[in-house]
């Protein structure tokens, strides 16, 4: 069975909770821990969902806030439904009493 999933990036959140509101709170604590990012890569890591994201920031931010990535990173996973026939569809044939004639070829006279 498929299933898909899904992650929720809650930064912005767990900043705004630790009285963090701009992007530039952030980058002294990430610079004290040897993480060196511009102000525009800080920017786009707080504003928006990352595809990738290093360890070694990961952790920073781990330490910064002192929480787990399962705390960062809310995780989903749902199975994937499949769209079955319904009754309405139109008639229903019934293929069980037909069958196919056996063909004869005859010579021709």
């Amino acid at each position: 069975m498929k299933r898909n999933v899904g992650y929720t990036w809650r930064l912005r959140e767990i900043m705004a909770q630790h009285g963090m509101f701009r992007v530039n709170d952030l980058i002294p604590h990430l610079v004290d821990r040897g993480i060196n990012l511009s102000s525009s890569q800080v920017h786009r890591l707080v504003t928006g969902t990352p595809e990738r994201l290093s360890l070694p920031v990961l952790a920073a931010l781990c330490d910064i806030f002192d929480l787990t990535p399962a705390d960062l990173i809310v995780t989903t996973a749902e199975n994937v439904v499949r769209k079955t026939a319904t009754g309405d569809g139109g008639p229903v044939v019934d293929l069980a009493g037909m069958r196919p004639t056996r063909a004869r070829i005859r010579p021709e006279k």
